[in-house]
C-alpha cells in the first residue's frame, strides 16, 4: 500500500550520503580509505578477554575506560574528551549540539559531503564558500559573519592539509562562533589544532579510529576541547542515547591506543607507500594534489576519470568517483599495500601501452 501523500507531506525527508561501495567479493578495495594494515595487537587480546556473558549489561554510560586512555595520550583532561560511535556520530551531535543558529554555518564547496546532510536534517542553513583554483580553502571566506564554520584538515576528497597558522587565523576572525576541525586524516599529514585547544575556547577537534588506527569496522570516534563544550556535547548525547559506545569498543579502543610503535610504524609504512605511488603516478601522466592523507586526488589529462572509474571497477579494481561537476574528472585512490598498489599501476601501465 504507497502512503497517501498527506501523510507524506509531515515526513521528514533529505537527501542522504551515499558511502563507498563495500563489495563483498575479493577486489583490490581502494575506495573508502581504510587502513591496509590490521589494528595493534592488544586488540585482539582484549577482544580474548571479554565474556560474553557480560554483553548482558549496558556498557559504561561515561565510556571511561576509552576516555581515560584517550586523555593520557594526548596530555589532557578527561573532561576534555568526548567519544562516539564513529567520527560520524560525534560530528553529528556537533551540529545538533552547536550550530543552532539562524546565521549559516560555512563549510568548502567541495568537502565531506555528510556536512551538508547534517545541515539539511537538522534545518541548519549553511553556505558552502568555493575552494580556488588548486582546491584549498580561502580563509577570508571565513572571515563573515557566521553561526559556526567546519572543515577537515586535511580536506576530503582533496587530500590537501593546511598548517596551524591557517587554523588558528579562521579561529581569532571566529572568536563568537564554534570552529570544528575535522581531523580523520591528520595523522598521515603534520600537526595536530588539538595544540591551540588551551588558546580558544571556540575550537573543538575530532579526529578517528577509522583511518589510522586501522578500526572503520568498530566504529569509534571522539572529540577533544575545553570542559564547558565537552560537557554540552555529553548533554545532548545523554539526551539522545545514553549507551552509545559498545563495550567491545570501548575495550578495544582504549588497547589500541596503548600501542603507540604499533600505530606510528603503520603511519610511516602508509606514508611512504604514499610517496612512492605519487612518483609512480606521476610517470604515467597523471596530475595530483600534495596529498596529505591516506588517499590520493588524482586525474589524468588523457583520461575521462568516469570511464576510468568503470574500467577499473571490471577489473575488480575499487576506487572513488564523484559525478560532480567540478571534481567529476578527479578519482579519489586510498593508499593500499604495496601490492595493492603495484595491482594499480600494472592496470594503468597496460592501459598506457608501457
Amino acid at each position: 500500500m504507497a502512503v497517501r501523500a498527506e501523510l507524506l507531506e509531515k515526513i521528514r525527508t533529505v537527501e542522504p550520503y551515499v558511502p563507498g561501495e563495500q563489495p563483498q567479493e575479493q577486489v583490490v578495495k581502494l575506495n573508502t580509505n581504510e587502513n591496509p594494515y590490521p589494528p595493534a595487537r592488544g586488540v585482539k587480546t582484549a577482544l580474548d578477554s571479554l565474556d560474553p556473558a557480560d554483553f548482558r549489561l549496558y556498557p559504561d554510560p561515561a565510556s571511561s575506560v576509552l576516555v581515560q586512555a584517550l586523555a593520557e595520550n594526548y596530555g589532557v583532561g578527561e573532561d576534555q574528551i568526548f567519544v562516539g560511535v564513529g567520527s560520524d556520530d560525534v560530528l553529528s551531535l556537533c551540529f545538533l549540539t552547536f550550530f543552532n543558529s539562524s546565521k549559516p554555518v560555512l563549510f568548502p564547496d567541495i568537502t565531506y559531503s555528510f556536512y551538508k546532510v547534517w545541515a539539511e536534517l537538522y534545518r541548519i542553513p549553511y553556505v558552502c564558500p568555493s575552494l580556488d583554483s588548486g582546491f584549498r580553502i580561502r580563509r577570508e571566506d571565513y572571515y563573515r559573519e557566521n553561526g559556526g564554520i567546519i572543515f577537515p584538515n586535511p580536506n576530503a576528497p582533496t587530500a590537501i592539509y593546511e598548517e596551524l597558522d591557517f587554523i588558528e587565523d579562521i579561529l581569532r576572525h571566529n572568536r563568537d562562533s564554534i570552529v570544528i576541525v575535522d581531523e580523520a586524516y591528520v595523522d598521515f599529514a603534520g600537526r595536530s589544532a588539538m595544540e591551540l585547544i588551551g588558546k580558544y575556547d571556540n575550537l573543538i577537534v575530532t579526529q578517528t579510529f577509522s583511518k589510522s588506527r586501522s578500526m572503520a569496522g568498530m566504529r569509534i570516534g571522539y572529540a577533544v576541547s575545553n570542559p564547558d563544550l565537552i560537557r554540552c556535547l555529553n548533554d545532548v548525547k545523554y539526551s539522545f542515547n545514553s549507551y552509545t559506545m559498545s563495550r567491545a569498543a570501548l575495550i578495544c579502543g582504549a588497547a589500541a591506543v596503548k600501542d603507540q610503535e604499533y600505530f606510528e610504524n603503520n603511519i610511516r609504512k602508509i606514508v611512504e607507500t604514499r610517496e612512492w605511488f605519487k612518483e609512480e603516478l606521476a610517470a604515467l601522466g597523471f596530475e595530483f594534489t600534495d596529498s596529505r592523507a591516506n588517499f590520493l586526488f588524482v586525474r589524468h589529462p588523457a583520461y575521462d576519470a568516469g570511464q576510468l572509474f568503470e574500467e577499473l571497477k571490471e577489473a575488480r579494481i575499487y576506487v572513488r568517483h564523484w559525478n560532480d561537476e567540478k571534481i567529476r574528472q578527479y578519482l579519489r585512490i586510498t593508499v593500499g599495500t604495496k601490492g595493492e598498489m603495484e595491482k594499480l599501476l600494472d592496470f594503468l601501465r597496460e592501459k598506457a601501452g608501457k
